[in-house]
């Protein structure tokens, strides 16, 4: 029996505080990379000059609008796996039939260049199978997946055409609450559909993305998004291009006036990485902060209402250490930027790419100190010593909780893929002692002793030592 969803629009329950993801994915084939970006046509202009003239239609902006948003068909191959108790009473250990069934999923998307880049959310095209894009007249292509980005629910994929209306980008950070704008998309499988609301709340922080360890800067918004909106447009009174339709907040699964879209600005900067390299690159400042609250910043020589966040602690050879950055430091600006919050700072440094030179304004004991960092590479999992492989200091609780002799010493492994090919060689609670014959404490060290080539590694487990060797690429 075939299964249809007609959404992809992530819904949080408010009862259960559960997140609904909607079907479809990213398993589709990916375009070649790594690409050019392709030209954008861009207005950051202010949405009005102060003047509020009396409007009768929206129409005229909303009509080019339409033309540049598109339906995402998806469609994967689930495995159903069903017992035969009848055939298991004659015949014994029977095996269960296989029934192969096609999921469907409905979502939106936004045409962003002329020759068939779209944008649209993760979510909508994650473990797809197949897509489908179907233009306003009715148009349909094949499309391939150019790049997903899970940890800010954003997808790039590319449609073979040309001379398609594309969208028009505002500057997302020029959004203030209260100003109209128009979401876009198609819920509900209903057809193209315009909704009208304003801009309710901006930097909306609703751990939609926990699982991913995401970057959330949601516009909150109450033009009606409803399931399929996903991936849509949501534009402003210019009909620019001000955020990408994402989740509802909802216990219905209906629109109730509390959706959220990706702000361009943040979309944006991961199309490029996502276009050009086929990956997103992330700044790294390496520091560990905590909420300046107005007991800490008296402490520190602050004025009781100050913003900004101060360092717990700099990670070892970290950006934010070789620039002389330290403990009990308060980060007030990035670039000029106020930074009011640990999740503010988190967005704003991955944002930057690395390599970037980046001016950081600190308090230190109540003066202000401009400090230059240069940013590294933030590291997705930084644990990883090997493909598939995560690995740990030995700390006094991993040793009485694994039972670990005290006179060994080392790394321990405490994740790894079942597809990594070291999975047999190194299995969780194997204890790394020796990397080419240098003893490893550290993940630091660790990974300097690794070459590509052959790797000989002294092994703890179960008691028990022994040399393994292991080919890094």
């Amino acid at each position: 029996m075939n299964h249809r969803s007609v959404s992809n629009v992530i819904i949080v329950s408010a009862f259960a505080s559960a997140l609904g993801l909607a079907l479809a994915a990213r398993g589709a084939e990916s375009a070649a990379l790594p690409g050019k970006m392709p030209m954008l046509k861009m207005d950051i202009s202010d949405v009005n000059d102060g003047k509020s003239p009396v409007v009768s239609s929206y129409a005229g902006i909303v009509e080019p609008v339409q033309r540049a948003v598109v339906s995402v068909k998806t469609s994967k191959t689930v495995h159903d796996r069903v017992q035969n108790p009848l055939l298991r009473q004659f015949f014994g250990d029977v095996p269960d039939d296989d029934r192969p069934s096609k999921e469907v999923g409905l979502g939106s998307g936004v045409i962003v260049s002329s020759d068939g880049f779209i944008l649209t959310n993760n979510h909508v095209v994650e473990d797809a199978d197949e897509l489908t894009v179907v233009l306003s007249n009715d148009r349909e292509f094949p499309a391939k997946v150019v790049g997903a980005d899970p940890k800010t629910d954003v997808a790039i994929i590319k449609i073979d055409a040309t001379g398609l209306q594309a969208i028009t980008f505002a500057d997302s950070d020029k959004l203030r609450v209260g100003d109209v704008v128009f979401a876009v998309g198609n819920p509900l499988d209903v057809g193209e559909t315009v909704t009208m609301g304003i801009v309710s709340a901006k930097s909306r922080n609703v751990h939609i993305l926990d699982d991913v360890a995401g970057y959330e800067d949601f516009i909150q918004t109450d033009a009606a998004i409803n399931l399929g909106n996903s991936g849509g447009a949501l534009v402003d009174a210019k009909g620019r291009l001000v955020g990408i339709n994402s989740a509802i907040v909802s216990p219905s699964r209906g629109n109730i006036g509390i959706g959220f879209a990706v702000p361009v600005n943040l979309a944006l900067s991961v199309m490029k990485s996502l276009i050009e390299t086929g990956t997103v690159t992330r700044g790294f400042l390496g520091v560990t902060t905590d909420p300046l609250t107005p007991d800490v910043a008296e402490q520190v020589h602050l004025p009781t209402d100050a913003k900004g966040v101060i360092i717990t602690d700099t990670t070892q050879d970290s950006p934010a250490e070789k620039a002389g950055i330290e403990r009990g430091d308060v980060i007030l600006k990035v670039n000029g930027k106020a930074i009011e919050s640990r999740d503010e700072l988190r967005l704003t440094i991955a944002q930057m790419s690395p390599g970037s030179n980046v001016a950081i304004e600190i308090s230190r004991d109540g003066k202000t100190i401009e400090k230059n960092v240069t940013l590294a590479k933030f590291a997705e999992n930084p644990n990883e010593l090997l493909d598939g492989v995560q690995v740990d200091k030995i700390t006094d609780e991993i040793r009485t909780r694994m039972g670990i002799d005290p006179r060994v010493n080392g790394l321990v492994v405490t994740d790894v893929k079942e597809n990594s090919d070291y999975a047999e060689n190194l299995p969780v609670g194997a204890i790394i002692v020796e990397i080419n014959r240098i003893p490893i404490d550290d993940i630091a060290a660790a990974k300097a002793a690794l070459h590509p080539g052959h790797n000989l590694l002294l092994v703890s487990f179960r008691g028990y030592q022994r040399y393994v060797v292991v080919t890094k690429p």
